[in-house]
């Protein structure tokens, strides 16, 4: 099982092994920290430690984004051309695309706090969908303390 996690310190994308505890330096900046082994059920996140982890698709939303603006801009031009068939056969074939897409992608857990991404990860019970609630939660937090490391001297 791999993790993807940003560095705390300047944010760079890192991937490592969930399954087995490490040392880990940033090859950026040589931040160092110690992450955690963590089970094959994820009860609690390898690289912070928090427990409340959601489970989405693991799916680029670029290319979800991308289907859409393509069917969208295509039946378009042929509903302009009086062409309604083919608009109707745009729109619904990227309905289809997009359907066989999300039943053939595997899921990736994911951390509220530090956004790491566990791939190869069975969810269980305990990992729910996505929670704006409690995203919003941990983006006030580190709001607050990235407030309160600069305006300590």
């Amino acid at each position: 099982m791999n993790v993807t996690f940003p560095c705390p310190t300047c944010g760079r994308i890192a991937t490592a092994q969930a399954s087995l505890a490490a040392d880990w330096q940033c090859p950026a900046c040589d931040h160092r920290m110690r992450l955690m082994a963590t089970e094959p059920l994820i009860p609690t996140c390898g690289v912070c430690g928090n427990h409340e982890l959601y489970k989405q698709k693991d799916f680029p939303h670029w290319l979800g984004m991308t289907i859409l603006v393509v069917a969208l801009v295509l039946s378009t031009v042929t509903y302009y051309s009086y062409e309604k068939w083919w608009s109707w056969a745009f729109l619904i074939g990227s309905a289809f695309i997009d359907g066989i897409m999300y039943l053939m992608v595997g899921d990736v857990i994911v951390c509220y706090r530090c956004n790491a991404h566990y791939r190869g990860a069975a969810p269980t019970q305990a990992h729910l969908p996505f929670e704006i609630t409690l995203a919003e939660r941990y983006r006030q937090e580190k709001i607050r303390q990235e407030r309160l490391k600069s305006e300590k001297p």
